[in-house]
């Protein structure tokens, strides 16, 4: 993994978007109309080897992580695991009336089950959820089942569940192993916990292991960084998340349990990416991008070597989807010329269902520059070069991208030519930066209006 100057971090290092989609969320407006969505979901599933994505929202959580940013609802019990199940699976029913004949029984490129904490619903409602899901859908080959999963709460019962509907990662909220971050950010959990945990998958047969880490936590310093990661080699996970901490107490206010002072300033937060990624590249993990890095031999790895990676609200995946469906309240569903997002609130999302009506409260149809510059992005982020056509180049927009590309180009972060733009291994670790680049609504331009989609 090549070494990143700390100058050419605080040049390019600043806040931007995570792109698991352009334009991303905050862009969007109003919902598209069921038949709408419908319209365009049947549209990519129907051809012959399409693969659907299915995402979960299970939004329940038993403690409240103040360095969270997920639309969660904190509970005490599990007396809503099972009607939620039930009202996902309705909602799922919507789906399969809604859609084309073809795709009622679903080809499964992926399934993912996140939060919230999944594995906030007990073993028989784990069963009951993906008996449900899995009687209408078969998974292709190679298919990514994944789970995200708490250590304090996740049982072996859960696993074996999982296991037996095909689930073959695991992905683990770790966050910091430093007893004092953690108390602060009310996470308490202890490596024990974590080892068990991935011992536990790892016996069962998971193939993969994924770790979530957060640099920039309240009173994490360097050593306690450098600590952290001493256990994570000690366990080994495949994937690793090493994500920013983003300080919003005027979106969540848990975040006011500490203060700015807790929190390290912009030259710590570099400090600790660097420490961070140098020692993932001492110990052999691949730098896929946009925060996720892997072991040799990982499917990610293959993926990004043969040009195939693609990217979702899931994140990066070893083969693409050619539409996404979410399931439950806030989930996203995405297809090539739309996006599509549940109702926020729970009680909105399971009153909508009820009365058997999809409960989307916003999405995006992509305009014709949505849908020129999201490929490329999406060729960007995968590794590829991508191809600049005339189309492209002709472009009203072009000339600005072409301007906010050259000072990365001087930096050695892409390289630009008349007929191609492709990222260079250190323009890896500041893919963000590349797709803010190309970013229509974050640009000055941004007020253009935009043609209206064909």
């Amino acid at each position: 993994m090549i070494s990143i100057p700390p100058e050419l971090l605080a040049r390019h290092g600043g806040p931007s978007p995570r792109y698991t989609s352009y334009p991303t969320v905050a862009h969007w407006g109003t919902a598209p109309a069921a038949t709408q969505w419908f319209s365009a979901l049947d549209a990519a599933l129907a051809p012959e080897g399409a693969h659907a994505g299915l995402y979960v929202h299970i939004p329940f959580c038993q403690s409240l992580c103040t360095f969270c940013g997920c639309n969660m609802r904190l509970v005490r019990n599990h007396a809503l695991a099972a009607p939620y199940v039930e009202k996902v699976l309705q909602e799922f029913a919507l789906y399969r009336a809604g859609i084309g004949a073809r795709t009622l029984t679903l080809t499964l490129g992926e399934l993912h089950l996140g939060g919230g904490t999944p594995t906030y619903l007990p073993a028989a409602a784990l069963d009951r959820l993906l008996d449900g899901l899995l009687q209408h859908a078969r998974p292709a080959e190679g298919a990514n089942f994944a789970i995200e999963a708490d250590p304090r709460n996740t049982t072996r019962d859960q696993l074996v569940t999982l296991r037996r509907h095909g689930f073959n990662r695991i992905s683990i909220g770790v966050q910091d192993f430093d007893a004092r971050v953690l108390e602060i950010v009310n996470r308490v959990q202890t490596e024990e916990q974590v080892r068990a945990l991935v011992d536990a998958a790892r016996t069962l047969g998971f193939a993969s292991t994924s770790f979530d880490l957060i640099y920039g936590l309240p009173l994490q310093t360097p050593d306690s960084l450098r600590a952290t990661f001493e256990i994570v080699g000690r366990i080994q996970p495949e994937r690793i998340s090493f994500l920013p901490y983003a300080h919003v107490p005027w979106i969540k206010p848990s975040q006011r349990r500490y203060t700015e002072a807790d929190l390290p300033d912009t030259a710590q937060r570099h400090a600790l990416f660097l420490l961070g990624r140098e020692y993932l590249g001492a110990a052999g993990y691949v730098e896929i991008g946009i925060d996720q890095y892997a072991l040799p031999g990982d499917a990610l790895v293959a993926a990004l070597d043969a040009g195939r990676l693609s990217r979702n609200f899931m994140g990066f995946t070893a083969s693409p989807t050619d539409a996404l469906i979410g399931l439950g309240v806030s989930a996203i569903g995405s297809t090539p010329t739309m996006f599509a997002q549940n109702e926020k609130n729970l009680q909105q999302y399971e009153t909508r269902v009820a009365a058997n009506a999809l409960p989307l409260q916003r999405g995006h149809v992509l305009s014709l520059e949505d849908r020129q510059i999201r490929p490329l992005l999406g060729k960007l982020f995968s590794g590829s070069p991508a191809a600049l056509d005339t189309a492209i180049t002709s472009a009203w927009w072009w000339p600005e991208v072409r301007a906010a590309l050259e000072p990365l180009q001087q930096d050695g972060l892409v390289k630009l030519s008349a007929d191609a733009i492709a990222v260079t291994e250190t323009g890896r670790a500041f893919l963000r930066r590349i797709g803010l680049a190309f970013d229509r609504y974050l640009a000055p331009s941004a007020e253009i209006p935009r043609r209206a989609a064909q």
